[in-house]
C-alpha cells in the first residue's frame, strides 16, 4: 500500500483549507479548530510549509497564515515534498544507489517508473482543485437536442 505520512496528509488538509479561503489569514489555532487537527501538529506543519515557501506568515495582532501564492500554482507534490521530502514508494526509490540490492534487483527500474508516475500524478493536482467540492469543476448537464432524438 502506498500511503503518505500522517504529517503530509495533514499538510494537504491545511493547505487545501487555506486555498479554499484565500481571502482569510488564519492563525494556527483557527486552522486547528476548523480542520479538527491538533494545534501543535498544525503549528509543526505550518512551519514546514512556510520553510518551503508554500505559506506565508505574518506576526502581530492581525497575524496568521495564508498561501504564499495562488492555490492553482501549488501542487500536491510540492506540499508533500515540504513535509516528507522526496517522494519514494519503495526504499530503493528513496535511497537510490545506496540500496544494498541495487546490483541484482530486477524490480528496481520498474519501481522508479512507478514512483515517477505517482509523483507526476501528485504534480498535476493543485490546491485550488483540492479546494473544489469534487476536485474538478462540475460540468453542466447538456440538455438533449430535439433533432437528435431516436425512436
Amino acid at each position: 500500500m502506498i500511503i503518505l505520512s500522517k504529517l503530509a496528509d495533514y499538510g494537504v488538509i491545511i493547505a487545501t483549507h487555506l486555498a479554499a479561503n484565500p481571502e482569510r489569514q488564519m492563525t494556527a489555532a483557527v486552522l486547528a479548530h476548523e480542520t479538527n487537527l491538533p494545534r501543535a501538529t498544525v503549528a509543526k506543519v505550518l512551519k514546514a510549509l512556510a520553510h518551503a515557501g508554500i505559506v506565508a506568515g505574518a506576526r502581530g495582532a492581525a497575524g496568521g497564515y495564508r498561501l504564499a501564492r495562488d492555490g492553482a500554482a501549488i501542487s500536491l507534490a510540492a506540499v508533500v515534498a515540504a513535509i516528507d521530502g522526496a517522494m519514494g514508494v519503495t526504499q530503493c526509490t528513496v535511497h537510490g544507489p545506496d540500496c544494498k540490492r541495487v546490483h541484482f534487483c530486477a524490480t528496481r527500474p520498474h519501481w522508479r517508473r512507478i514512483n515517477d508516475a505517482v509523483s507526476a500524478a501528485l504534480s498535476t493536482v493543485t490546491l485550488a482543485e483540492m479546494a473544489m467540492p469534487f476536485g474538478v469543476p462540475l460540468a453542466r448537464p447538456v440538455a438533449p437536442r430535439e433533432d437528435n432524438v431516436s425512436l
